[in-house]
């Protein structure tokens, strides 16, 4: 077993929607099946397009396999008092004396810069959790916190909480790691009749986009590596991603962000492909496919 996940999750029972989501035992077969050692599971408490399950879930699944699951907490920022004073520090250090190791995902449908969400990341700054988000370029008919091209409302937040480790995941943020050739290359959107449109960018890296910059910027400011996307974001381009790698080395974290039995992880192929081709070395791929992980949680 040579990685962690920094993102997956799981449902106790399959909900009605659309995604039929892991019971933790699939889960497990999965990661046993892909070389994965243990992974945070993610609760979704947003209705945007999943149906929201409790913290309570999570802990209980990570007591049930404690040396497979690692417990992460999530709170709607319209909790309590659906206001941007409300007192979310009583929740988050709830959780944190429970044993949850950070916060996420977040995934409401509002903007990044949304006084009840900023409230929720000063508090998750106050208590010590990094916190892991998803994006959207839209609000209404989406999910995940909407940015604008350029992501300047996630710069701002970087500013605002210097001491937030937030981890940036999915198209939104990702595709950002070139220049954009038009701003809907940055999402996909549902469909008329069902399903999801758009595309991720391709083709080489012929400009650094803003992802890179804000790393070098904002030491604050760390890499989920789960979902389709940052693999597209790195394999696009097989001379310019392993220098990515090289250069964030100690803040890109491995994730599958597993939401089917059916899912593959293309990640772990690129990570070892790269690593045995020496197109990165056997320390940078150590510390993005556990170390880091370790590290950033505090795992034994």
């Amino acid at each position: 077993m040579m990685f962690i996940d920094i993102h997956a999750h799981a449902y106790r029972k399959h909900p009605p929607i659309l995604v039929q989501f892991c019971t933790p035992a699939q889960v497990i077969e999965c990661y046993n099946e892909a070389g994965i050692e243990r992974g945070a599971l993610l609760p979704i408490v947003s209705p945007e397009i999943y149906l929201p399950q409790y913290n309570e879930d999570i802990l209980d699944m990570a007591e049930q396999y404690p040396d497979r699951f690692i417990p992460f907490c999530n709170i709607d920022p319209r909790a309590l008092t659906n206001s941007a004073d409300a007192p979310l520090d009583r929740l988050l250090r709830y959780y944190r004396d429970q044993g949850c190791k950070g916060l996420g995902e977040v995934m409401l449908n509002v903007p990044v810069m949304d006084p009840m969400v900023q409230n929720l990341f000063k508090h998750a700054q106050d208590v010590g959790f990094p916190v892991i988000f998803d994006g959207s370029d839209q609000v209404g008919g989406d999910f995940g916190l909407y940015d604008d091209p350029g992501l300047p409302q996630l710069e701002h937040t970087l500013q605002r909480f210097p001491e937030l480790i937030m981890l940036g995941h999915g198209p939104v943020f990702w595709a950002e790691i070139g220049r954009l050739e038009t701003p809907a290359d940055r999402s996909f959107v549902f469909g008329p009749s069902g399903g999801q449109v758009g595309r991720h960018p391709t083709g080489p890296i012929e400009e650094e986009g803003v992802v890179p910059k804000l790393f070098r910027r904002y030491p604050n400011l760390y890499g989920d590596l789960s979902d389709p996307s940052p693999w597209n974001a790195l394999a696009r381009d097989p001379e310019y991603g392993p220098k990515f790698l090289d250069e964030f080395q100690d803040r890109l974290l491995f994730g599958t962000d597993i939401c089917s039995f059916e899912m593959s992880f293309p990640m772990v192929d690129l990570l070892r492909e790269w690593r045995d081709t020496k197109k990165i070395s056997e320390g940078v791929f150590n510390k993005v496919a556990r170390e880091n992980a370790v590290k950033l949680l505090g795992l034994e």
